[in-house]
């Protein structure tokens, strides 16, 4: 029981840092765009490669 007296203010303590670090997230803007990076990764700029990648010297050391 006396096991309590830490951990009663420890948990308050916790929960009152948790709170504060959403508070300063959600003032320096970083729910402001939530679909964006969604949007984004839809929009990839990478292009496939050519199936005719082999080297110079005519030897494919690529496994299958």
């Amino acid at each position: 029981m006396d096991i309590l007296w830490l951990l009663v203010p420890m948990s308050v303590l916790i929960a009152l840092g948790i709170g504060a670090v959403f508070i300063w997230s959600a003032r320096s803007g970083q729910f402001d765009d939530l679909e964006g990076p969604a949007h984004r990764m839809l929009m990839d700029d990478d292009r496939a490669q050519t199936i005719d990648d082999t080297p110079a010297d005519g030897k494919d050391d690529r496994k299958v």
